[in-house]
């Protein structure tokens, strides 16, 4: 048996908070679930205005209302434990914590000293939440069969259980599997008569056993409702303001019957929008025993209303109506209007107003056949026996052919002739157009000859100009590599030149030293001469009893001591005494 899977999005209002754990992916991660979800929507609201978005948003939410969805989580925990502030705590946790505190050695506080100084805590029951939004749910293309090993999700939805059936009962139901269960989430939003489970399992192999077991099963002996189990791909919470009832790429959005609230596709036959935009199976209205909706008491009536008209272009005939959202647009062969909404929003499902038939754009064919029944006006599955019936049909057939191939021959001639008429007002338009776009062209190339002609004269003084610049910049050239000769002659004659100089320098420096040298040695004889002369001088003028006694006298010099420096007078001493002692020996 080959199982679809669907995509459940929750689309929020914008003020609205995020349901905890609801999202979930069967192959991707939340950002790249996140990133495919929303690639579309960005695509179709990027570079437009606040309103032009808003614009977008409003048309393809239709005439869908947000209401609020009552949120409830199921999440078997194991036995001997308590949640306490979201925080699961066993009994022996709290034993040993207790046990931490008496071994600490300390005596308790008195109770007024133990309490905290916030407590925190919560309203309600903490496992429901309440949001305000609208419930879409997509088909994908993958098929695949129960009996391969294939990839496909461990969550399941169970799209319709009656609400006489309470949490409790519920929980009956699915009690042999609550040891693979990891939660379940129960979605209650405006319909009063049932509700939809979410059921996410520990793996595969437990949702296929699930889906097996209890895939078109009874709920419960006394009531005729099934379990209908999907197999769910993703489940996705998106604002509404980042584009949530925009297409999404290779998904398709089923409409849901207002009885049963089965999803309707091209696989479930007599599928009928009525004329207050109420969705129902031909079985669901075959159950109703007068002409008026089982939701809103319409009196409904086989013959059009004249009311209706296409919201773009206004015309009443030929008006497809949207089994998604609500739209009314014209035909392909008035304006397009319903197939231009189709290509928009990915809507794919739209009625027929006049013979409540309904087509699908995505496969190109009628869905179904209805007829209207003549004792009460109701749509019902068209069936008979017999050669008679046989018979009807045919004619019915044919003549329901002939009127179809009269009218699309009608309105085939009124359009091209209205297209005949539009070509011909465009085609006079565009030869106006054209004669004015000539002429302006011949007054164009005229003034483009005459700048052609002055440009011509200046590029050859530009040309005049360009050979007198090259042969400047040939003498140029020229100039600069004698210069540039030059320069490197007159840098090696520097450098030859600073040679020299510095050996100059240097020879200059050593006659300097030596002259210096010389010249101290020379101050030195004159200075010994000069004493000698004193000295002399002297003792010329002293008794002639000194003189014989200096002659005859001797002068001892002793060692001059190591480590103190003589000073000015001793050093003046001692080389008077060596002097003395020279001009003795001299004499």
């Amino acid at each position: 048996m080959s199982v679809s899977l669907v995509v459940i999005r929750l689309e929020l209002a914008d003020q609205c908070d995020f349901p905890q754990g609801f999202q979930y992916c069967a192959e991707m991660s939340d950002e790249e679930m996140r990133e495919k979800a929303l690639a579309s929507a960005r695509v179709t609201l990027s570079g437009k205005t606040d309103l032009e978005r808003a614009t977008v948003l409003h048309q393809h939410l239709g005439s869908r209302v947000m209401s609020d969805m009552v949120i409830e989580t199921f999440e078997p925990n194991a036995e001997g434990t308590e949640e306490v502030n979201g925080v699961v705590k066993s009994a022996n946790d709290s034993n040993g914590d207790a046990k931490d505190q008496t071994d600490a050695g300390t005596t308790p506080d008195s109770p007024s000293k133990q309490l905290p100084d916030q407590i925190s805590f919560f309203s309600g029951n903490p496992s429901v939440e309440i949001v305000h939004g609208i419930m879409h749910l997509y088909k994908t293309n993958k098929m695949t069969s129960l009996t391969e090993d294939v990839r496909r999700s461990a969550m399941l939805c169970v799209l319709t259980v009656p609400t006489t059936m309470t949490s409790h009962d519920l929980m009956k139901f699915v009690a042999p599997y609550n040891d693979v269960m990891e939660h379940m989430k129960i979605i209650r939003d405006s319909m009063p008569n049932q509700y939809m489970v979410l059921i996410k399992f520990r793996g595969q192999a437990d949702a296929d056993s699930f889906y097996t077991m209890c895939n078109g099963r009874q709920f419960n002996s006394i009531e005729d409702a099934v379990c209908q189990l999907v197999y769910v791909e993703r489940a996705e919470v998106i604002k509404s303001e980042e584009g949530a009832s925009l297409p999404v790429m290779d998904l398709i959005e089923l409409p849901k019957c207002t009885v049963c609230l089965e999803r309707m596709d091209e696989s479930v036959n007599g599928v009928l929008t009525t004329l207050c935009n109420h969705s129902f199976h031909s079985q669901c209205l075959q159950r109703w025993e007068d002409a008026t909706c089982p939701v809103c008491r319409y009196c409904q009536t086989p013959e059009p209303v004249e009311e209706n008209k296409c919201f773009e272009c206004g015309v009443q005939e030929n008006l497809w109506i949207c089994l998604i959202c609500g739209h009314i647009g014209c035909g392909r062969y008035v304006s397009r209007h319903a197939y231009k909404h189709f290509e928009e929003t990915q809507h794919t499902y739209a009625m027929q107003l006049t013979n409540h038939r309904v087509w699908d754009y995505a496969g190109d064919n009628y869905v179904h056949r209805l007829v209207a029944c003549k004792t009460d006006g109701k749509m019902v599955q068209y069936e008979c026996e017999g050669d008679t019936c046989q018979d009807e049909k045919i004619d019915a057939l044919q003549l329901e052919y002939s009127y179809l191939l009269t009218s699309q021959l009608d309105s085939q001639r009124i359009y091209w002739e209205n297209k005949i008429l539009h070509l011909e007002k465009d085609t006079a338009e565009e030869i106006n157009n054209m004669k004015a776009k000539f002429k302006e062209t011949i007054e164009k190339c005229d003034s483009l000859e005459r700048k052609l002609n002055e440009l011509a004269k200046e590029k050859q003084s530009i040309e005049k100009k360009c050979s007198q610049l090259n042969n400047k910049v040939v003498k140029l050239s020229q100039e600069l590599r004698e210069e540039q000769e030059m320069n490197r002659c007159l840098r090696a004659n520097q450098t030859q030149f600073q040679t020299q100089l510095l050996e100059e320098e240097r020879r200059a420096h050593e006659a300097t030293v030596s002259k210096e040298g010389q010249i101290a040695e020379l101050q030195e004889q004159l200075r010994d001469v000069m004493f000698y002369l004193e000295t002399q001088q002297q003792i010329d003028r002293m008794p002639a009893d000194t003189r014989q006694e200096i002659q005859e006298g001797q002068i001892n010099i002793a060692a001059a001591p190591a480590a103190p420096q003589p000073g000015p007078s001793a050093h003046g001493t001692g080389r008077l005494g060596g002097r003395r002692g020279r001009f003795k020996r001299g004499k």
